[in-house]
């Protein structure tokens, strides 16, 4: 056999091994950014940044004075991370294709957009943008920018990057 030849079945054995299941990986995905997103807001909260609660998701359910509290933010955060799981699946079903982190940067301003400028003040989910503060405005932007960075172009590197799955002979 050729080294052509062979080198093409050890590529065609290592692509064959190496399939990363997309749904599954978008929710391990959207559960690391909800945990890790979720905590820098709670932290962000405590060092008064923002106005907005961790558990802002769960407002309409139960007290602010509770989501304020040790299991609150527990719930709250908890809350963030069921809400990056289905926002990573979505990102993947809509945007999946889209290289680069720009799709990820519009894809968080834009759930910023609905929840804090949009529908969630009508929901009493987040403060009326006028109450907010620019503090918390600023800080709830960039918190959501970098949540959506991190979703999109963990999803776009993972599904568009062909030279990972080669094997290293052909490097």
């Amino acid at each position: 056999m050729s080294k052509q030849k062979q080198q093409k079945q050890v590529n065609e054995d290592y692509t064959e091994q190496h399939h990363t299941n997309m749904w599954g990986y978008c929710i391990k995905i959207g559960f690391f950014a909800g945990l890790i997103w979720g905590t820098v807001r709670w932290m962000l909260y405590e060092m008064s940044f923002t106005k907005e609660i961790p558990g802002f998701a769960l407002l309409p359910f139960t007290s602010a004075d509770f989501l304020a509290g040790f299991w609150g933010t527990v719930l709250g955060i908890g809350s963030f991370v069921l809400f990056s799981i289905l926002a990573s699946l979505l990102y993947k079903a809509v945007l999946g294709k889209w290289r680069g982190p720009i799709p990820g940067m519009i894809y968080g301003l834009a759930w910023w957009g609905i929840i804090f400028a949009g529908i969630g003040p009508w929901l009493g989910l987040s403060h009326w943008l006028t109450q907010a503060g620019w503090n918390s405005i600023s800080t709830e932007i960039c918190v959501f920018l970098l949540w959506g960075v991190f979703i999109g172009y963990s999803i776009a590197f993972e599904f568009t990057d062909e030279a990972s799955r080669e094997p290293i002979q052909a490097r």
